[in-house]
């Protein structure tokens, strides 16, 4: 973790002012319907597990400490156990508001076959979306692309699967 001498005061005032009416007006309930929905018929596709998780603000002590999107959403996908599937193919799209910033966190058993940058493009086309203010469609091209990917590496049985993580999405 990085050190406090390197804290950086606009972003703590971003984090402070930025509260859950920021979630609310980026995701609607409609929206985190349609959210949810995608994800249900995304895992009839494949045999992954997908999660999205969206946080306003990090707490004062995380601000101080520093703390890197990467690290909060590594310690979400923990938090939601999302590393938790038998087949360890969980992934999950965790969206910092205050930071603007996405993070696409996956499960050791895609991890060791998808390249990062694989992920890195689509948290690029997601924040382009975010910037024009368009959640709903940059957490669905999230989706869609982590439906590809997890088509390519875990093709869907034959067997009717129970889904074995929420498909609603968290809101932090």
């Amino acid at each position: 973790m990085v050190t406090g001498k390197n804290m950086d005061p606009v972003r703590i005032l971003r984090h402070l002012i930025t509260g859950q009416s920021a979630i609310k007006r980026a995701f609607p309930p409609a929206t985190l319907t349609v959210i949810e929905q995608a994800i249900a018929h995304s895992e009839t596709l494949h045999g992954g597990e997908i999660v999205f998780a969206v946080e306003a603000s990090l707490d004062l002590p995380l601000l101080l400490q520093n703390q890197i999107i990467r690290e909060r959403a590594i310690d979400v996908f923990s938090l939601l156990r999302v590393w938790d599937t038998e087949h360890n193919n969980g992934v999950l799209i965790y969206l910092l508001m205050a930071d603007h910033d996405v993070e696409i966190v996956a499960d050791r058993g895609i991890h060791t076959k998808v390249d990062q940058v694989v992920w890195e493009t689509a948290c690029d086309t997601m924040k382009t979306t975010f910037r024009h203010g368009q959640f709903e469609q940059g957490v669905l091209a999230g989706i869609d692309l982590s439906t590809r990917v997890l088509q390519q590496f875990f093709p869907a049985s034959t067997d009717k699967r129970k889904s074995e993580l929420p498909d609603k999405p968290v809101v932090l």
